[in-house]
């Protein structure tokens, strides 16, 4: 069947887990996050299974309460470039902050890792909402949010522009006339912002996707806006299909009023799948994982948003408290939305930690449910797809061994890679250089 969209699938490899419980899974090593063999096997599960890609989560700031995986794992482009040399199709995606890196050092990086991988990397834009950060990098104080997103939107196009430091056939590497390179095709940026100075080039060519795929996750109204301007796919934070279809919506005008195509951004909601033979032993599963929760941990999880606000001091079944004075400077669009639906829906702090302080799966059922539920979100235009928890290894092989063949066998997923590169995977367009593009339209 041929259709004008393609369903996309990424994989989270985030070893021992972003929340408090998936560590004391039987099946998962309790060293994960730090053992590459664990990274390449599931990404070359996820690349049997035709993924788009595999997507590695990070942070610059810990406390002992941080969830396992963040308090002791690998950096993410070194692990990446390990697992880029162990497969040979699905996308590398890594997270890295503009707020406490150098465009320069990113660009090359990035760069690197799009050359190692032949053009499979893709770079997660945050600007770390965790306020601590600042104390790993000589800082007083966190930049305010608003700085946050104008720093990234300029740091991200500084990025973009040293990975055009050379037009694509700057390199004759003629041997006979010992002309290596062509010094009218490479470029200085010369640039100078409000936020960084940078004066290139980049020592480094375009790789075979042109530049890596610009990802963001971002759901304040900032974060939206510079999804809008720079993404090519986001991670959304989407709890429900309705949640999901505002978002998708909203996202997509906000390009299209830039003059942006929409559909040049892909729209990935997290998925964390609960499968069983039964839609009935599916429930079941997820009341046991439920009523198992550790309350603390829900509390300090919850607390994240917050920068680590330790909820654990207040009445567990007095209203959700009032949170005037703390601050909103950390993770704004995911605080605000707790803080909203708490004082809504006049949730108990206790409620509120059960509804916010675990991952909760909106997908519980058997293969055929999940699968159902994953086409009425693409085609009813709340996703272009899903990146997918891997912490449990049962839930994963369970996907997918039984959910991708029935996706595939309705023609929403890939049988097959068609290309070779991030960019063709998730059909998004070559990145003309923005040198050579002007004369070539002169030519023409």
């Amino acid at each position: 069947m041929t259709r004008s969209r393609q369903l996309h699938l990424g994989a989270i490899l985030s070893g021992v887990g972003t929340d408090q419980h998936s560590w004391r899974d039987p099946e998962l090593p309790g060293d994960s996050s730090i053992d590459i063999d664990w990274y390449i096997k599931n990404a070359r599960l996820a690349e049997e299974a035709k993924f788009d890609l595999v997507f590695i989560v990070d942070s610059p700031y810990i406390t002992p309460d941080t969830a396992p995986h963040f308090l002791n794992r690998l950096e993410p482009l070194t692990l990446l470039s390990a697992v880029a040399a162990s497969t040979s199709k699905i996308g590398l995606v890594g997270t890295l902050t503009t707020s406490y890196w150098e465009p320069y050092n990113v660009a090359r990086q990035f760069g690197s890792l799009d050359h190692i991988s032949r053009g499979r990397a893709g770079w997660n834009v945050v600007t770390t909402g965790l306020e601590g950060a600042a104390g790993n990098y000589g800082r007083e104080a966190h930049f305010d949010h608003a700085d946050r997103y104008a720093r990234a939107l300029e740091f991200v196009r500084v990025v973009q522009g040293l990975w055009d430091s050379y037009e694509d056939d700057a390199f004759p590497r003629d041997k006979a006339a010992g002309l290596f390179l062509d010094k009218t095709k490479q470029h200085k940026l010369d640039h100078r912002g409000a936020h960084f100075a940078v004066a290139g080039p980049l020592a480094l060519s375009r790789s075979r996707q042109g530049q890596p795929v610009i990802f963001q996750a971002g759901d304040s109204d900032a974060g939206r806006n510079l999804g809008a301007q720079i993404a090519e796919a986001t991670f959304a934070s989407a709890p429900d299909y309705e949640t999901g279809r505002q978002y998708y919506a909203d996202l997509k005008a906000r390009a299209a009023a830039l003059g942006r195509d929409p559909d040049a951004i892909k729209v990935l909601p997290g998925l964390f799948p609960i499968i069983a033979d039964t839609d009935e032993e599916a429930q079941r599963i997820a009341n046991e994982r439920e009523e198992s929760a550790d309350l603390d941990k829900l509390l300090i999880a919850i607390g994240r948003a917050f920068n680590y606000h330790d909820f654990r001091q207040y009445a567990l079944d007095q209203p959700f408290p009032d949170l005037t004075g703390v601050t909103l400077n950390s993770y704004k669009g995911q605080a605000e939305r707790i803080i909203r639906i708490a004082a809504s829906e006049r949730l108990t702090l206790r409620q509120a930690a059960y509804r916010f302080g675990r991952l909760k799966s909106g997908f519980i059922g058997s293969p055929e449910t999940i699968a159902d539920e994953i086409q009425r979100w693409f085609e009813g235009r709340a996703s272009d797809g899903f990146n997918v928890r891997v912490s449990t290894p049962n839930d994963f092989a369970l996907f997918r061994e039984r959910v991708v063949p029935i996706l595939q066998a309705r023609g929403l997923f890939r049988t097959e890679y068609e290309g070779a590169t991030l960019r063709e995977h998730l059909g998004l367009p070559f990145p003309e250089n923005r040198y050579a593009a002007p004369l070539a339209e002169a030519a023409e």
